[in-house]
């Protein structure tokens, strides 16, 4: 029988694993029947061995409370549960093929305020989960019927002292170049990368002023972090300091701010790593992924620079397909979330600050100087609501609006209409050498997708 909760998994399980508001929508009894079957589905490819899973957290509140429960769900599935502490996302899913493990679980809600969580799941390798997997977990958690070890057959539980040692070695070992002269400052958004990022920093050679890097539970993301840039950006202009990294509450992203507090976004940062993988030989194809909303400008830069962009829908996971089925080098998004996938099976906000911070070191430029080869072209979004989006989507009258305004733009703009997955709402974006010529032309689109019946 499928109880209640397990019904609202289903509406929970997006397209970064499971996320709601703790002991509400995301209970211990989900986590607990979430991690029990995790295990079932993904120790199935391999029955050689006692299945190990790899769990981590942030450091919010109720981790510890969900903690508990994915332990016990893990171990009552029959594996040996391998607790790393509070470490970020891309920690976790290092060690997941570090260890050799089977399954991994990030148990985090990212850049969420403190009353939510959530629960990401990794397969063997520390790779993401297809749909179908997530399905037959979905599938599995209603199996009243599933086996339960006992006796020695019980999963049994111990702490990794050395976890985050391991993943900021691994980081060392692949950064091309020293920080030595690099003045930053680290907003770790009493996350979990409040410990890590510091030390990291610190060893590869930069002169670190932490701000934002003691959790107590309650402060993650508040007010701080990458999405609340002013503390970072004040703290770079009174220390004089390079440049500003601000990670997120589980470390899978940053952005930064440059010497003069100027924000640099996940797009500015990617064309700099890019210039750089290309120089070192390291850039597949001279290729970068990046989503459909990543702004023009990149597509510009790189198009000048004999770099190709290709493009997917918007989400990590879609970067992340991209970047394995055509074995690409870079890839990201617009918010920070940057892949590379010699060094990471997911989006980590150390590594590209690393990279960042090594390409400024290793020119001996200033990161405005290194973002500059970006120029950011004014973005317009305007949220429609409509009775039907595939109504929209199949008017004559859209589409004849769309190409007109496409070719007044020619090659100094660009139109984008998406629909919302959750909503009944189109987004029209609309990117122009100005915002005024941005915002006529969205205005304009809007008012003619509202329109359809």
């Amino acid at each position: 029988m499928i109880t209640e909760a397990q019904a609202t998994m289903a509406r929970l399980f997006g397209t970064d694993g499971v996320r709601g508001r703790a002991n509400t929508t995301l209970t211990p009894e989900l986590a607990l029947s979430l991690a029990s079957a995790a295990a079932r589905v993904l120790a199935e490819h391999d029955r050689s061995h006692r299945p190990v899973a790899v769990v981590g957290r942030d450091p919010r509140a109720s981790g510890e409370m969900l903690e508990a429960a994915v332990v016990a769900g893990l171990a009552a599935a029959g594996a040996d549960v391998l607790r790393v502490g509070v470490l970020p996302t891309p920690a976790v899913a290092f060690l997941v093929a570090d260890l050799g493990a089977d399954v991994g679980v990030m148990i985090s809600a990212s850049h969420n305020p403190m009353p939510d969580n959530g629960i990401k799941l990794f397969a063997a390798g520390g790779h993401k989960l297809p749909d179908a997997v997530e399905d037959e977990i979905e599938q599995r958690m209603a199996d009243a019927d599933a086996h339960r070890p006992t006796g020695a057959d019980v999963g049994r539980v111990r702490d990794i002292a050395d976890a985050e040692r391991r993943y900021v070695d691994h980081l060392l070992s692949v950064t091309p170049h020293r920080l030595d002269g690099i003045k930053v400052v680290v907003d770790c958004a009493n996350g979990a990368a409040s410990v890590a990022a510091p030390d990291l920093y610190r060893r590869a050679g930069a002169e670190v002023v932490e701000i934002h890097a003691a959790p107590d539970g309650l402060n993650i993301n508040e007010g701080c972090g990458s999405t609340h840039l002013d503390q970072v950006r004040a703290a770079v202009l009174e220390h004089g300091a390079d440049l500003g990294i601000a990670h997120d509450g589980d470390a899978d992203r940053c952005l930064a701010v440059d010497a003069a507090g100027v924000e640099i976004d996940g797009d500015q940062i990617m064309a700099v790593i890019a210039l750089a993988m290309r120089d070192a030989g390291e850039l597949t194809d001279d290729t970068l992924v990046a989503t459909v909303m990543s702004n023009l400008g990149l597509h510009l830069a790189m198009r000048e620079h004999g770099i190709t962009l290709r493009t997917t829908a918007v989400g990590d996971r879609y970067v992340l397909e991209e970047l394995r089925a055509g074995g690409y080098a870079l890839g990201g998004e617009q918010s920070g979330h940057v892949v590379l996938p010699a060094h990471a099976t997911t989006g980590d906000g150390l590594l590209t600050a690393l990279r960042l911070m090594a390409r400024m070191a290793q020119t001996g430029r200033s990161l405005a100087d290194l973002a500059g080869v970006m120029k950011r072209l004014p973005q317009v979004l305007v949220n429609v609501v409509v009775a039907d989006k595939a109504a929209v989507a199949e008017a004559v009258s859209v589409n004849d609006a769309v190409a007109a305004v496409t070719a007044e733009l020619g090659d100094e703009g660009r139109v984008l209409l998406r629909p919302s997955g959750t909503e009944q709402l189109v987004r029209v974006m609309v990117e122009a050498s100005t915002h005024e010529i941005a915002e006529t032309a969205a205005r304009r689109l809007a008012g003619v997708v509202s329109s359809v019946h």
